[in-house]
């Protein structure tokens, strides 16, 4: 009972720990002001792993909708089908599993002015803690030679069983974190 009350501790410690890491890189020989309109480099989303669990419609919509909305806000337009565009979107969704030694200490013990000890034994308590890591990569790309330009990503510990609207929050925010440092300055 008490290992598991630990480790829901534990559990919860590291969900309120989640925390978004942002990374962003760009070529800083582009002229970034020339870059009016966009569109989607198909595939627009790749999923690592390709695994039927992760991989998903709505997702794809999801992270489709929030790239759209703050592409947007930042001034680009998406071109019109068949014209073309100044910039190609790519996005990459990934889904690390990973391990954390987490060690728990209990027991007490307290020491007099004369030495010796009194209280309960201590004890020490290790074992792993499996957890996914889900990242976001937006890739953007010069459409009239192919090149990145700019690629920025999102990493966030992945609840295990997110509603809907906590999946499409999660989505918006790491997009718009993403994209909060674009166009570079």
């Amino acid at each position: 009972m008490l290992r598991r009350l630990l480790l829901l501790g534990m559990v919860l410690l590291l969900s309120a720990c989640e925390t978004t890491q942002v990374n962003h890189d760009f070529d800083a020989s582009r002229d970034f002001s020339s870059y009016r309109s966009w569109s989607w480099k198909e595939p627009g989303l790749q999923y690592r792993p390709d695994d039927p669990r992760i991989k998903s419609d709505l997702t794809e919509q999801r992270i489709r909708q929030a790239v759209a909305e703050q592409l947007g806000q930042r001034g680009l337009r998406q071109a019109a089908a068949g014209s073309k565009a100044d910039l190609q979107v790519q996005t990459y969704l990934i889904v690390d599993n990973r391990q954390q030694q987490v060690s728990t200490n209990y027991g007490s013990a307290w020491g007099g002015p004369w030495g010796g000890y009194w209280g309960s034994p201590m004890y020490n308590e290790t074992r792993s803690v499996d957890y996914q890591v889900g990242t976001l990569q937006i890739d953007l790309l010069d459409a009239r030679d192919g090149r990145l330009v700019w690629r920025g990503s999102a990493e966030q510990i992945v609840n295990p069983r997110p509603t809907p609207a906590e999946r499409s929050a999660a989505i918006h925010n790491a997009a718009s974190k993403i994209l909060s440092n674009y166009p570079p300055k």
